[in-house]
This record gives C-alpha cells, structure tokens and sequence, in this order.
C-alpha cells in the first residue's frame, strides 16, 4: 500500500467519524444556541443556528426560577442527590463485589445469580412496590426514596468491579494473611489501591445517571423545593412559563454542564475501567 493510498484512506476515515461526530452533536449545538434566541424565534428559525440577537436575558430570566425559588435551589438539591447517592452506590457496590469474588461463603454463584438478574428487571416492574413500601414508610416528599436505596449495592457496578478484582492476583491476598490481615484491611489496604479505576468509572456513571434521573424525583418529590434540576426544567411548560423557550433551553444548556465537566476531567477513568475490567472473567 502506497504512503497516497493510506493517506486517502486515513482522511476518509476522519471525514466519516467527523461527520458522525456532527450528527451527535447537532442537537446540544442547537439547544445551546435556541438559548441565545428570543422565545419567539426559537421554532419559526429552529433551520438557523444564528440568532437574530443573543438575548442572554434568557439565562438571567431561566435562572429566576419558580415560585420563589431559584436555580441555585434546584442545582442544590441535583448535587445534594448525586453526590451522596454516588458515594453509597460506588462504596456498597465494591464491599459487595469484593465479597463475591474473593471471600467463599455458602451459594455465593447463587446470590451472584441473583445480583445479575436484578440487571435484567425494568425499572418499571419495581415502581410500585417501591411505592408502597416508601409510602409505608413515610418517606414520600424527602430525599430519602432517591438516596437509599443506593446504599445497598447497583448491580451493574458490582459486576464491573468483580471483573477488575478477578484480575487482581490472589496471591497477593494470601501474602497479607501472612502478615496478620484480615479481610477488611486486605480489602482497604490492598483492594481498593488497585480498583480506583473501576471505582472511578462506577462514580461517573452513578453521577450521569442521578443527575439525569427524572422519574424517581416526579414519583417521591412533592415540593419545588426539593425539586433537582432535571425536575425543574419540566416546570417551564407548566403554567405562566409555556413561552419561555428561551429561558427553558437557557437553564437545559447550564445543566449540561457539570456532565461535560465530569466526562472531561475523568474520561481516562471511564476507558481503563472498562477495558481493563474485561481482562480476566
């Protein structure tokens, strides 16, 4: 193959995963700049990426809120969720991972069984028992039916962390019995230093998906003031606010933020957790 033809075929290869990258992109391009347009623009121009003016009035105006309370609230509330649901699913997922494959008990293939079938239930099929048992509770109206349940353990992250244990060698589990370790000290002390990746990857995951969540705060969240973002923004279609696109796609582009910040800052975490986690089954 002549150095011509691999160049060709190097800018084709380009050409087409640029174009492919476009298409994904298009939609948060245009949401960013509807942000910029007047309310009155954003749908007779939606062709136009171009505003006619840059109202950022549209941002000011968005972030005022509603019924006395601001974004400021709302984003309160999403990091209040994401934070201390992540820190309880990433550490209850790897205690529980680590138990499952290093630690021999009686039907632990059963009760992985169990883990990775848990995987395969919609989330639709647990909506109501959920329900009933938080209201029973009487946690309606709280974080807590958002928060909790995170602390016992996401099937998904268990199973990611397993798989990068299993390529840990267990010789070096037995060299720290040798010294006096017991099972929480190996884990802390030797484990965790070596899965920070597969944590990492399991924390931006949790994050991702507790700042988008939406159907968990719509069921268990009465107040506005307990609302987190993704809540938040379905109050601009309610009431006095039907025509404040502009302010809606102003606050939507905010809340992309953190996502984009996280994903930036710790997207080697996100590769080398998952590739590495394939290594060893």
């Amino acid at each position: 193959m002549t150095s011509s033809s691999r160049q060709f075929k190097a800018f084709l290869y380009h050409l087409i995963v640029g174009g492919l990258a476009l298409i994904m992109l298009y939609p948060i391009i245009w949401l960013a700049a509807s942000s910029l347009k007047p309310s009155s623009e954003v749908f007779s121009t939606a062709y136009s990426l171009i505003p006619s003016s840059f109202e950022w009035v549209n941002y000011t105006s968005g972030w005022k809120g509603f019924a006395g309370n601001t974004f400021t609230t709302f984003f309160k509330n999403s990091f209040i969720i994401v934070i201390i649901s992540t820190i309880g699913a990433v550490a209850s997922s790897a205690l529980v991972a680590y138990a499952l494959a290093r630690i021999s008990f009686v039907a632990r293939s059963f009760w992985f069984a169990c883990v990775m079938f848990t995987m395969m239930l919609p989330h639709d099929v647990t909506v109501i028992p959920q329900y009933v048992m938080f209201a029973k509770l009487e946690w309606l109206g709280s974080f807590k039916p958002i928060i909790v349940p995170s602390f016992f353990g996401m099937p998904f992250f268990i199973f990611l962390i397993m798989q990068f244990i299993r390529t840990i060698p267990p010789e070096m589990d037995e060299a720290a019995k040798m010294d006096g370790c017991n099972k929480y000290t190996i884990f802390f002390r030797i484990i965790v230093p070596l899965i920070v990746p597969a944590l990492m990857t399991s924390a931006i995951f949790s994050f991702y998906w507790k700042w988008d969540d939406f159907i968990n705060p719509l069921l268990y969240l009465n107040k506005p003031s307990l609302y987190p973002v993704s809540l938040a923004l379905k109050l601009f279609l309610d009431g006095d606010s039907l025509n404040n696109w502009g302010g809606m796609f102003a606050m939507s582009t905010v809340s992309l933020l953190p996502i984009l910040i996280v994903f930036f800052i710790f997207q080697k975490f996100i590769v080398e957790g998952i590739s590495t986690s394939g290594l060893k089954g």
